[in-house]
């Protein structure tokens, strides 16, 4: 585990206790990190304050991320509470079920643009937000989520699987942009997990069976398993590394027939 000891980060993209990105603010917590959540609505901010209640000191703040204003209300706070900040975590995805339940060529034009918006453009938004807050401590780290579905087609994925493409292209771009500032910018790119997101795709227990069955290591990853993998690329035994997708998946990735 990495030692993130006098570290602050902050979380975007808890839901609930089986979210990707609470399971990272637990390892990043244990790591020695002081961390603040956020929740995007008041039907989510009881479950994500009850989970804060639960790590040393956590920050919660509001924070829709397709509000601009919103966004930029982090860094004051964030400034405040921190004195400036180490690393991002972006765990931010929506699409409406419609757009995942239909075929991909049926997607609507709003379908397209809230996808893009939520699940690719917030990482951009929310980088550029807390820049001069990384800039302060010298540099700092931020890691996305991902998944497989970017570069292949998986039933039920539709345009979510654009918009994960539209978010790695992003990654890469950031990175080279904010290299000279000793921020690196990488993905998680994880296996399928029983998440809130996951119960939206159609057909979701067979794709489970499907990675159990053809991963080389012959099961599925958990979601503490991607969560170790974040806080990696989080502290300093990857600080050498930006612009890199890492894929967790048991090695599902690496198998063709």
């Amino acid at each position: 585990m990495a030692d993130l000891s006098g570290k602050h980060g902050l979380i975007v993209g808890v839901a609930n206790k089986r979210s990707i990105a609470w399971a990272i603010a637990r390892a990043a917590a244990a790591a020695g990190a002081r961390v603040a959540l956020t929740y995007q609505s008041e039907r989510l901010e009881e479950n994500v304050r009850d989970l804060a209640g639960q790590l040393t000191d956590a920050l919660v703040l509001p924070c829709d991320v397709s509000v601009d204003q919103q966004i930029a209300g982090l860094a004051p706070a964030l400034d405040r509470e921190f004195g400036g900040l180490d690393f991002l975590v972006h765990g931010a995805a929506f699409a409406p079920q419609s757009e995942l339940t239909n075929p991909f060529v049926e997607t609507t034009r709003d379908g397209f643009r809230v996808a893009l918006d939520v699940s690719a453009y917030s990482l951009v938004a929310l980088t550029r937000a807390v820049m001069p807050l990384m800039e302060r401590r010298g540099g700092g780290s931020v890691v996305t989520l991902t998944y497989l579905g970017s570069q292949r087609v998986f039933t039920n994925y539709n345009v979510m699987g654009v918009a994960k493409a539209a978010l790695e292209a992003s990654v890469r771009y950031l990175a080279s942009d904010l290299g000279p500032k000793n921020i690196r910018v990488n993905a998680v790119s994880a296996g399928p997990i029983k998440t809130l997101a996951a119960t939206g795709i159609s057909g979701f227990s067979s794709i489970l069976q499907i990675y159990r069955e053809r991963a080389p290591l012959g099961r599925n990853v958990e979601a503490a398993e991607v969560a170790d993998a974040a806080v990696f690329l989080l502290g300093p035994g990857s600080r050498a590394i930006t612009g890199e997708i890492l894929i967790v998946d048991a090695g599902f990735h690496a198998k063709g027939i």
